[in-house]
């Protein structure tokens, strides 16, 4: 895996952290279990990448009037759109709408410096790399020239076969 795969990985983990975090502080917002949790947090991604700039485009006159305000109701119509496409995921009532989605920048923030600090994706791949370096030092680590491809030539008469050497 490279750094971009691990970082993702780790980012997403934070969300769904995050999420079962305002599942817990804030009434309105309703998570099943930790897979749905991580379903959506991918989900929640994959909305903030390509609906909410969108969205956010298209709010700019009354979020310049608002003061910025209307950024609220922007997160939270994404967060609501998550919460449609997941199933186990749910946001009841006006507080959960608008409530959620600043917890949850707050507390994924939070796990992502957390993990930034504590140098997780470098230690995944160094302990990846230092895995790969054992294995290909290890005395049945073979190369493919080491390989010895037997191939079946004829069934003799006694039960024995005839073996060609590849």
């Amino acid at each position: 895996m490279n750094n971009n795969t691990i970082a993702y990985l780790v980012t997403t983990l934070a969300t769904a952290l995050g999420l079962l975090v305002i599942d817990t502080v804030v009434p309105g917002v309703d998570i099943a279990n930790f897979p749905a949790a991580l379903i959506a947090a991918v989900v929640v991604g994959g909305i903030n990448s390509t609906i909410r700039p969108v969205l956010s485009i298209l709010s700019l006159p009354i979020n310049f009037l608002s003061l910025g305000l209307f950024s609220l109701v922007v997160n939270g119509v994404c967060l609501w759109l998550a919460a449609l496409l997941v199933p186990g995921f749910a946001i009841h009532g006006i507080l959960a709408f608008i409530l959620g989605p600043v917890i949850l920048s707050f507390a994924s923030t939070f796990l992502n410096n957390y993990f930034d600090e504590k140098k997780i994706v470098q230690s995944v791949l160094n302990t990846e790399a230092t895995a790969e370096k054992k294995i290909a030092q290890s005395p049945l680590a073979t190369s493919p020239s080491d390989i010895i491809v037997e191939r079946k030539i004829e069934q003799s008469p006694a039960g024995t076969s005839n073996t060609e050497i590849i």
